[in-house]
């Protein structure tokens, strides 16, 4: 139900109880940081507006009528219910300022958000983040359903009602262990012989799974040789010369210089991209906006 008219505009009712309490137009205009000719109209305006006249005008000053008096103290509970409103929302905005929930995909969280949120940190030392690490569908989820206020996903497919935008870019890496027989391989891998052998795998809703399948284009991917749920778990199966897997570049680095695991050439196009995903029918404000600007900007 709309605000009727006269209860729209609180602030000639305010400047009236002003003027109740400080018994004269001058003072309240003090108040108010206003002229007192500009208190003066405004306060015609109000008895314009509700067709009774609240004020005795004389040389000397002036004063309520005893209409004038009877509206003020009406007035005094609506603008008291306004006081209180304020400082509500001023508090939730404050609460809101102050904490932040973020959910991520494995590979953003572990490999790209520790950097951000020290950033974050900086410029709002005293805000307190809670971190989701999932796959990208539950990420998405997540989002949708409002448990967190922003999201970060690797996955290629997101449902309806996210609005999403690219922050960085990833390449996807065949690695394999230095015993395995890719590992001296020079010639590149094709799709055929990607999507024939079975590798070991992110379970299914991983970003890293989803964007390799598409990857393959029509290719069909074997059954995997196992599906696990963390990268780590992956990267020593690997390691441990159970079959290849495809991984992002960010989490096999240190592996790759150590030697434990091999990067084989491959002519599919591993690249994919990292985007910042948020509820379609709201606005990113607050620490939030200030994430994905940083997320962004690196």
């Amino acid at each position: 139900m709309p605000l009727p008219p006269l209860a729209a505009d609180l602030t000639g009712f305010d400047l009236l109880l002003s003027v109740a309490r400080l018994g004269s137009v001058g003072r309240a205009a003090a108040e108010h940081r206003i002229s007192q000719p500009a208190a003066s109209a405004r306060l015609r305006e109000l008895e314009r507006r509700i067709g009774l006249t609240l004020l005795h005008r004389t040389p000397r000053g002036s004063t309520l009528t005893e209409t004038g008096a009877l509206v003020a103290d009406w007035a005094r509970t609506a603008i008291d219910a306004a006081d209180a409103l304020a400082v509500g929302l001023a508090a939730l905005r404050a609460t809101h300022e102050s904490r932040l929930t973020v959910a991520a995909s494995q590979t953003v969280a572990e490999y790209l958000l520790p950097a951000w949120l020290v950033a974050l940190r900086a410029a709002h030392p005293g805000l307190a983040v809670t971190l989701q690490a999932a796959n990208s569908s539950d990420v998405a989820a997540a989002v949708l359903t409002g448990q967190v206020e922003l999201g970060f996903v690797e996955g290629p497919d997101l449902p309806g009602g996210l609005h999403e935008e690219v922050v960085a870019t990833d390449r996807l890496a065949v690695v394999v262990a230095p015993g395995h027989q890719w590992a001296k391989r020079r010639r590149a891998v094709t799709a055929t012989e990607l999507a024939t052998t079975p590798l070991v795998s992110r379970e299914a809703g991983s970003g890293t799974r989803r964007a390799f399948d598409q990857a393959l284009g029509e290719l069909t991917a074997a059954a995997p040789l196992l599906e696990l749920s963390s990268t780590t778990a992956i990267k020593h199966a690997v390691a441990a010369g159970s079959g290849p897997a495809v991984l992002s570049s960010l989490a096999v680095t240190a592996e790759l210089a150590a030697g434990t695991l091999v990067a084989v050439p491959t002519a599919v196009p591993l690249q994919r991209r990292l985007r910042a995903v948020w509820r379609a029918a709201d606005q990113l404000i607050g620490p939030a906006r200030d994430l994905y600007t940083i997320a962004r900007r690196a």
